[in-house]
């Protein structure tokens, strides 16, 4: 693989050009195909399988053409304190805005709230409920705008108006604030680390175009597949962490080189050749993990595993062709200033000081191997302490509630609340199948009246059947909030009686509702995660088994991603479920972690910490196989980068950090999540646990039995080939033998 990417990193230097113009077309390409296309939608979770998706299944196939597929547009009209909506003045404005409501094109209908008893019972709270002909991707703002108006008018009365549903969700996706902060942080690290404005400026400029391709290709796409605005906000947020780190280390790569005396076409193609590898390798396992998602079973998880998978893959091939290309413009415009100016002088062969002289990762290094085992000790007591909170761990699917109250849709949820009850935002769907029954509407009523006398259930209302009349759909709405741990007992409680019931009518049901659906998507989830954890740590060992034909070293970093996971999920549940220092990262409102976010983090996290594994342990495999002792090996390894892998993980940490700004909830919670687990992984496994556990293991770290080294393909990642192809070429480039240690 090495000498393949050696080839094309010195191809691309020599044609930089034609690379250039290549790239400027496919992103022009994809530009226009994007402005044309419908953008991101907001489709409802699903799960085939669960029991909530065969209830919405059911109801689509009795109620044909009746299906929710809609949008809706809740108005919550709330009377000043010690008046009732349902006085004079107070009702004729709630009724005028009802009929302004009625005016627009997509409106389907709208329901009067004194016609459909949508007025609580101590008058100072009705809803209007807007539904359209289309679904909510496809509601026009023009219409929302005839909801802020009616809203408006009846705000002018007196009345106290918000609004809510999917209707007035006008779609997601980065609004560019978390990215000019991740861009301005990354920028500060890189200029201090390189000590160059083109060496800082190089891998954002190419992390840039990478998003840029990214992001205008799941628009494209968003329409056909059904992407969500979440899909567009995590290639964001990847597509920038991954596209910087990966540039950095090749430009890092390509500058030790220069500094060792090697011609520039030769430097980029060593750079590629080795960091390169490293690049490739860490992002096929980002790619792997996310592709796996699929197997969980949920589409909408599957689509963003996918999509997120594709803007790394195409961060690889921009750090592998675009950065190489750049560097062909102004070869030495990325060295540091003393070089150039060496260079300037006359001195060609100017070399950077890279062995001797201890820097601040060598000294840490010695640091770690004069004590291992305190220092092993601390960081994994530290990170168990971390991931302790995670035994309390509930997932959700959090909604309105978990926005800021400064939006109109989390005070609409917080009146209707108020008003109606903390069950009303999330009532459960009944869907009854009478048609083994001899009396359906007795059945059904039997049904409706064993459920509406369980603990836990406010109300229930009157059953609609479909023509045929051997199916009914009810709403029991429970007296806790949707995410509440009782509505979960609640559901279970209704699920676990009915064998009774069904066997007494003929009759069958099933709960469902989005309530309904977020706790069995949650239950899903949870069953999953360890097996799905057992996967990737299992793809951990094997990759870089490969990588380091060693058998410490790989289980020695499965566990390490596994105590950096758990501890980040830890910090995470203490943050946004219970709610310790909820205030200083923008949380109003604490409740269950978004089911999808520790199968993410997995997944992501898995080759984020596989970057950092591959970067410094490479290089300590690199000097051991060169007759460097075991100990001194781990000093060579930090002494080459531990700089720049600090500054990788200090740039990741400040692109997913920026997202913490964001509204939805999954992307505020990713962020947060993907910086605490960084910052784990990257300083206090791979900087201190790392090496403490080589100094411990000594030689008895490179150890492999003797069969499975023959048995296991060789991959060259540290271009240990590389010196034998450029010599067998067929015209040998004059710059000078390339060295077999890189």
């Amino acid at each position: 693989m090495a000498t393949f990417l050696y080839r094309l990193g010195r191809g691309a230097f020599r044609r930089r050009g034609w690379v250039v113009l290549v790239w400027l077309g496919v992103l022009a390409a994809v530009a226009v195909g994007a402005a044309g296309a419908p953008g991101p939608s907001d489709e409802e979770f699903s799960m085939p399988g669960i029991e909530s998706q065969k209830a919405f299944d059911l109801m689509e196939e009795r109620f044909p053409g009746e299906a929710a597929d809609g949008a809706t547009a809740r108005v919550v009209f709330v009377a000043p304190d010690g008046r009732k909506v349902t006085s004079g003045d107070l009702r004729k404005a709630v009724g005028d805005a009802v009929r302004s409501l009625s005016g627009g094109p997509q409106v389907a209908g709208v329901a009067d709230p004194f016609e459909s008893k949508a007025v609580s019972k101590d008058g100072s709270t009705a809803y209007a409920t807007v539904t359209y002909k289309v679904e909510s991707s496809e509601v026009t703002d023009a219409d929302r705008a005839e909801v802020d108006k009616a809203a408006n008018q009846a705000r002018a009365a007196g009345l106290t108006v918000e609004t809510g549903g999917s209707a007035m969700d006008s779609g997601g996706g980065p609004d560019g604030t978390a990215e000019i902060v991740g861009l301005s942080v990354a920028a500060i690290v890189l200029l201090f680390t390189f000590g160059s404005f083109a060496a800082a400026g190089l891998p954002l400029l190419t992390a840039i175009v990478g998003v840029a391709v990214s992001l205008f290709g799941i628009l494209l796409l968003a329409g056909p597949l059904g992407l969500s605005s979440d899909t567009l906000t995590l290639g964001m947020m990847l597509g920038l962490a991954v596209g910087i780190d990966y540039a950095l280390f090749v430009v890092s790569r390509y500058r030790e080189e220069r500094g060792r005396g090697r011609a520039p076409q030769e430097a980029a193609g060593v750079a590629v050749g080795t960091a390169g590898s490293a690049v490739v390798f860490a992002g096929l396992t980002v790619v792997i993990a996310l592709s796996g998602l699929a197997v969980v079973g949920i589409p909408t998880l599957t689509k963003m595993g996918l999509a997120a998978a594709g803007t790394v893959a195409v961060a690889v091939l921009v750090a592998l062709t675009v950065v190489p290309a750049l560097l062909g413009f102004r070869p030495d415009a990325v060295l540091a200033r003393k070089v150039r100016k060496a260079r300037t002088r006359g001195d060609d062969r100017a070399v950077l000081p890279s062995g001797g002289r201890d820097n601040l990762g060598a000294r840490w290094a010695r640091f770690v191997l004069r004590h291992p085992v305190p220092v092993l000790v601390l960081g994994v007591v530290a990170l168990v302490a971390l991931a302790v909170p995670m035994a309390s761990l509930q997932l959700g699917m959090p909604g309105d509630e978990a926005k800021s109250t400064a939006t109109t849709e989390r005070r609409a949820y917080d009146a209707l609340a108020e008003g109606f009850g903390p069950g009303f935002n999330g009532p459960l769907t009944i869907v009854v199948d009478a048609r083994g029954a001899a009396d359906p509407r007795a059945a059904v009523r039997a049904i409706s009246d064993r459920i509406g006398g369980t603990d836990g259930i406010v109300s229930v209302s009157p059953a609609g059947f479909n023509q045929a009349g051997d199916t009914a759909v009810f709403r029991a709405t429970p007296s806790t909030s949707p995410t509440d741990e009782k509505t979960k007992a609640l559901v279970e409680t209704i699920r676990r009686n009915r064998t009774a019931v069904e066997k007494q009518t003929s009759a069958t049901f099933e709960v469902t509702g989005t309530t309904a659906l977020n706790i069995d998507i949650a239950a899903k989830v949870q069953s999953a995660l360890a097996p799905y954890l057992a996967v990737v740590g299992g793809l951990a060992v094997v990759l870089l088994l490969l990588v380091f034909r060693s058998v410490p070293v790989p289980v020695k970093a499965a566990l390490g991603f596994v105590l950096s996971v758990l501890a980040a999920l830890g910090v995470l549940v203490l943050v946004f479920q219970q709610g310790h220092a909820a205030g200083l990262f923008g949380v109003e409102q604490t409740g269950p972690i978004m089911s999808l976010m520790p199968i993410f983090m997995m997944g992501i996290v898995f080759g984020l910490a596989m970057d950092y594994e591959v970067f410094l342990v490479s290089r300590m495999r690199e000097a051991y196989t060169h007759g460097e002792s075991a100990g001194q090996a781990v000093v060579s390894g930090f002494r080459h980068s531990a700089r720049v892998v600090t500054a990788a993980a200090l740039i990741m940490i400040a692109v997913f950090s920026g997202f913490i700004g964001e509204q939805g909830s999954l992307i505020k919670m990713l962020g947060f999540g993907l910086a605490a687990a960084v910052l784990f992984d990257a300083f206090v496994v791979r900087m201190a646990i790392v090496p403490a556990v080589l100094a411990l293991l000594g030689d008895r770290a490179w150890w492999l039995p003797a069969w499975l080294g023959r048995v296991l393909p060789r991959v060259d990642v540290e271009g240990e080939k590389l010196g034998h192809a450029r010599s067998a070429g067929p015209n040998p480039h004059p710059d000078g033998p390339v060295e077999a240690h890189v």
